[in-house]
C-alpha cells in the first residue's frame, strides 16, 4: 500500500481546493448560525405563546370558580331561608295551644288506639 503525498502548499489546484474547502466550511458555518438562530426565535416564540395559553386558562379558571361559589353561596342562602321559614314556622307552631289540647287530640288517639275497629 502506498501512502500518497498531500499536495505541496505552492501547487495551484492545491490552493484553489483549499479555498474551496474553506468556503464551503464558511458557508456551512453560517448556515448552522442561522438555523439555530431560526430555532432559537422559534422556541422563544412558542414559550411565550405557552405561557400566555397558560395565563389565559389560568384566568377561565378563576373566572369559572368565581361563577361556581356565587353559584353555591346562592343555592347556601336560599336554603337558610328556606330552613329559617320552616323554623318560625314550627316555632309559632309550638308556642300556639291550638290542636294540643286532649279534646284536639280525640280523634286522632282513637284512631291509634282503636285502630280499623274504629268508626270511620
Amino acid at each position: 500500500m502506498t501512502a500518497e503525498t498531500p499536495p505541496a502548499p505552492s501547487d495551484p489546484a492545491a490552493l484553489d481546493a483549499l479555498k474551496r474547502i474553506k468556503a464551503a466550511e464558511a458557508e456551512w458555518d453560517e448556515r448552522l448560525r442561522t438555523a439555530r438562530r431560526a430555532s432559537t426565535e422559534a422556541l422563544e416564540r412558542r414559550r411565550a405563546e405557552a405561557e400566555a395559553a397558560e395565563k389565559a386558562v389560568a384566568a377561565e379558571a378563576e373566572t369559572e370558580r368565581a361563577r361556581a361559589v356565587e353559584s353555591a353561596r346562592s343555592s347556601a342562602d336560599a336554603e337558610a331561608r328556606r330552613i329559617a321559614a320552616d323554623g318560625e314556622k314550627a316555632a309559632r307552631g309550638a308556642t300556639s295551644d291550638e290542636g294540643k289540647r286532649p279534646q284536639d287530640m280525640e280523634k286522632k288517639v282513637l284512631a291509634a288506639v282503636l285502630g280499623s275497629l274504629g268508626p270511620d
